[in-house]
């Protein structure tokens, strides 16, 4: 069931521009002293805060945040998952005819463009690739969860090449064991792979997915790995479509809890449609389903410069002449998205 074009306010997933402040204290009666409470004082500023600023880091920025703000300014790239199997000249040709800013470059063990092995000789061709169509590499994905040999080969090869971000790879929760000793085990390697970066200049960022295994589906549980480390070093790539899938009317908590540790925003759209087996998302292009403008308006509030990164899940997306067409489309919806 696809949503309507204009959601109503209230519509499940749907935000206006701003949060709905706090319902403000009735105004005093005629005759009644015109000064707040202390109490009334307080619940009319957190109202303000509320409504004026999706999310930030802190009261300091909320005051510094202008409720409307201009065009993004930062770079829009595309993951190259859906064009892996095209040759890195191939690529930086669909890349320009798109109009992204450039790629996040698979660089992992399935589905990719670059197997991890063949870093060192592969990741600096398709950086040249691009680089005579005025695009980047601006981040790569990966497989990486914890140091290793291979690990410290692809970050080491991707820092010598420029290219300072890389998402990291997915963990799963047993279904025998409590999520906490996941979530215990993972931290120290994360840790450990913040310090790694530090030393690189490099920063990671580990991808919220959707899904009953996925650490990172509840969103929560990222943040108890990361709240600690430097942002800088090891954060979120944000992806909103799967933030909005897992989050139903909550995702702008989820949102607003992640945003200091944002390293890349990742956008898809889907809607639910009701199947032979129960209730289903269904990808879609941007724009056509549950993920709203709102987001976007207020994440040009903040200190987020980039990269916006598009991914493309929906089964219609196709081949040639009419994947590109979808490609272009998406990319259109998400410059009106955050003109």
């Amino acid at each position: 069931m696809r949503p309507p074009e204009h959601p109503p306010e209230h519509a499940p997933g749907h935000l206006p521009q701003s949060y709905p402040a706090t319902p403000p204290e009735h105004p005093p009666e005629p005759g009644q002293s015109s000064a707040l409470s202390r109490r009334a004082f307080l619940a009319s500023s957190a109202a303000l805060a509320a409504g004026h600023v999706l999310f930030g880091s802190g009261l300091a920025k909320a005051a510094e945040v202008k409720k409307e703000s201009g065009p993004w300014k930062g770079p829009v790239i595309g993951f190259t998952k859906p064009f892996a199997h095209l040759s890195f000249e191939e690529t930086a040709d669909l890349v320009a005819e798109v109009g992204w800013d450039g790629v996040d470059c698979a660089v992992r063990g399935k589905v990719t463009h670059i197997q991890p092995e063949r870093v060192e000789e592969d990741l600096p061709k398709m950086v040249e690739a691009l680089k005579k169509r005025g695009k980047e590499v601006t981040m790569i994905t990966t497989d990486i969860t914890r140091l290793s040999p291979q690990a410290e080969k692809v970050l080491r090869t991707m820092a010598a090449l420029g290219v300072r971000k890389y998402r990291l790879g997915f963990e799963h929760y047993s279904k025998t064991e409590h999520p906490s000793k996941k979530l215990a085990e993972l931290a120290p390697a994360l840790k450990d792979l913040a310090a790694f970066n530090k030393e690189l200049g490099i920063q990671g960022g580990y991808q919220n997915h959707s899904g009953e295994s996925y650490v990172g589906a509840p969103l929560w549980d990222i943040w108890t790995l990361v709240k600690d480390l430097d942002p800088a070093a090891l954060g979120v790539c944000f992806d909103i479509g799967h933030a909005t899938l897992e989050g139903g009317l909550s995702w702008p908590i989820q949102t607003r809890l992640m945003q200091p540790h944002f390293t890349a925003v990742f956008c898809k759209d889907f809607y639910w449609e009701k199947t032979p087996k129960g209730w289903a998302p269904i990808w879609c292009n941007l724009g056509e389903g549950m993920v709203r403008k709102s987001f976007f308006d207020s994440l040009k509030t903040t200190d987020f410069r980039g990269p916006i990164c598009q991914h493309h899940e929906y089964k219609t997306l196709g081949k040639g002449p009419e994947m590109l067409a979808n490609l272009q489309k998406d990319l259109a919806a998400l410059r009106q998205f955050l003109a």
